[in-house]
C-alpha cells in the first residue's frame, strides 16, 4: 500500500512537472486546466494519507484519471503530433455551433490559429463557416492555408476553384481544376464544374476530353455520360451523344431530361416512334414536361392521328399557357386550331424550371437545329405523303400494265 503510495506521488508530480513546462514553452493557458486537475487529483490523495481515509474505489479511480491518465493520454497525443490546445478549440467549437453561436465559434477559431497557424482544422472549420455565411473571398484565403498545411487535401483544391467559379473568375477556377485533375483524375465534381466552365467559354472539345477522360475512373457515373451526350449535341455530333445519352439512361432509368433530348435526336434523324417513345417518357420531368406533351401532339399530327394530337396540346397548354401561342403561330395545328382550349391567361403558374444552363443551351440547341432540318414541317410532311401517294398509283399501274 505503501509503496503504491510512493509510486502514485512521483509520477503524479513527475506529470504535473511535465505539463507546466509544456504549458510555459507554448504560452498557453488551456494547460491550467489540466494543471488545476492534476492538482485536485494529488491534494485528494494527501488528504487520504494525513487523515488515514478509505475513500473507496470510485474516488480512487477518479485520484488516477485526474493526476496521472489524463496527463498521459495528453502528453501521449502531443507525442503523435497532436495538439491537445487544439482539441479544447474545437471542441468548445463544435459546441457553440451546436447552439448556433456562429459567432463565438468563430472567435475560438480565430484565436485557435491565431495561436497555432499550422492548425489544418481551424483553418478548415473558418473557411467552411466563413463560405456559409457568404464570405467567399474570406473562405478563400482560408482554404489556401488548409492546402498550404495538407498539399494531399483535394477537397479544398475543388472548394477554392467552386468560389473562385461563383466569384465569376472562370479562368482562375479552370487552372485550379485542371491541376486538381493532374493530382486526382477521378474526382467527379472536379471534372463536372471544369466541364461546366468548358461549356460556358464553348470550349466543347476540351469538355469531352476531361469526361472521357473521367470515364476511365467512373464507368458507373451517369452524370459523365449525360454531361458528355450535352456536349457531343453541341458540337453537332449527333450519334455520339445519343450512345452518352443512351448509356446514362441505362445507368439511370430516371433521366427524364435526357429521353426529351434522345427524342429530339430521332426527330432530327426523322424517327418518329423512336421520338414519340422518348417523348412518352420525358414527361415524367417537371422541366421539360410541356414540351415533351407539345412535341408528341405535332408527332401525332404528322401520323394523322388528331385526336391525340388535341389531347397532348391542350395537356401542354393547361401545364404552361405559353404553349398556346406558340400553337397558334404553328402551322402544323391549323386542321385542329378551333379545339385547342384557350387558358385563362391570368390564372398563376407555378412553371418548375431545374434546368442547369448546360442543359437550357443544350435543348435550345436542339430546337434550333429541328428548326433547320425540318422534320416537323407540316407542309414538308405532306408533300411526302404525296409524293408516297404519286408512286403508288405508278406501282399499281405498272401492276396493271
Amino acid at each position: 500500500m505503501l509503496i503504491e503510495k510512493i509510486i502514485f506521488n512521483v509520477l503524479a508530480f513527475s506529470l504535473f512537472i511535465l505539463i507546466f513546462f509544456r504549458m510555459i514553452k507554448k504560452n498557453d493557458a488551456n494547460y491550467v486546466v489540466i494543471l488545476f486537475m492534476q492538482a485536485f487529483g494529488i491534494a485528494i490523495n494527501f488528504v487520504e494519507i494525513i487523515f488515514t481515509l478509505n475513500i473507496g474505489t470510485f474516488m480512487k479511480f477518479l485520484i488516477y484519471l485526474l493526476a496521472i491518465i489524463i496527463p498521459i493520454i495528453i502528453l501521449y497525443l502531443e507525442h503523435k503530433n497532436i495538439n491537445f490546445s487544439e482539441i479544447i478549440y474545437i471542441t468548445a467549437t463544435k459546441i457553440a455551433l451546436l447552439t448556433k453561436n456562429t459567432k463565438k465559434a468563430k472567435n475560438f477559431l480565430i484565436t485557435l490559429v491565431t495561436k497555432y497557424p499550422e492548425s489544418y482544422y481551424g483553418h478548415k472549420m473558418l473557411a467552411e463557416i466563413y463560405e456559409k455565411e457568404g464570405g467567399m473571398r474570406k473562405a478563400i484565403d482560408e482554404y489556401v492555408q488548409v492546402i498550404d498545411i495538407n498539399k494531399k487535401d483535394y477537397n479544398s483544391y475543388y472548394k477554392i476553384s467552386y468560389l473562385l467559379n461563383d466569384l465569376n473568375k472562370k479562368e482562375e477556377a479552370a487552372q485550379m481544376l485542371e491541376t486538381l485533375l493532374k493530382k486526382k483524375p477521378e474526382m467527379l465534381e472536379a471534372t463536372e464544374l471544369l466541364g461546366d466552365i468548358y461549356c460556358e467559354q464553348e470550349r466543347y472539345k476540351e469538355a469531352a476530353n476531361i469526361y472521357n477522360e473521367a470515364i476511365k475512373y467512373n464507368p458507373t457515373s451517369y452524370e459523365l455520360y449525360y454531361n458528355m451526350g450535352m456536349v457531343y449535341t453541341l458540337l453537332n455530333d449527333f450519334q455520339n451523344a445519343k450512345t452518352c445519352y443512351e448509356k446514362a439512361a441505362a445507368i439511370n432509368t430516371a433521366l427524364y431530361n435526357g429521353y426529351y433530348n434522345l427524342a429530339q435526336i430521332s426527330l432530327i434523324y426523322n424517327d418518329l416512334e423512336e421520338a414519340e417513345k422518348y417523348f412518352m417518357q420525358s414527361v415524367m420531368s417537371k422541366d421539360v414536361e410541356p414540351k415533351a406533351y407539345y412535341n408528341l401532339a405535332k408527332i401525332y399530327m404528322i401520323k394523322g392521328d388528331k385526336e391525340n394530337a388535341i389531347k397532348f396540346l391542350n395537356v401542354a397548354i393547361d401545364i404552361d399557357h405559353s404553349f398556346y401561342k406558340k400553337a397558334e403561330a404553328e402551322p402544323i395545328f391549323i386542321p385542329i386550331k378551333s379545339y385547342i382550349n384557350y387558358p385563362d391567361m391570368e390564372e398563376e403558374q407555378d412553371i418548375q424550371n431545374g434546368l442547369t444552363k448546360k442543359e437550357i443551351k443544350t435543348q435550345k440547341h436542339l430546337e434550333e437545329t429541328m428548326k433547320l432540318v425540318g422534320k416537323l414541317s407540316y407542309n414538308n410532311i405532306k408533300i411526302k405523303k404525296e409524293k408516297k401517294i404519286d408512286e403508288k398509283n405508278r406501282q399499281d399501274q405498272r401492276e396493271k400494265e
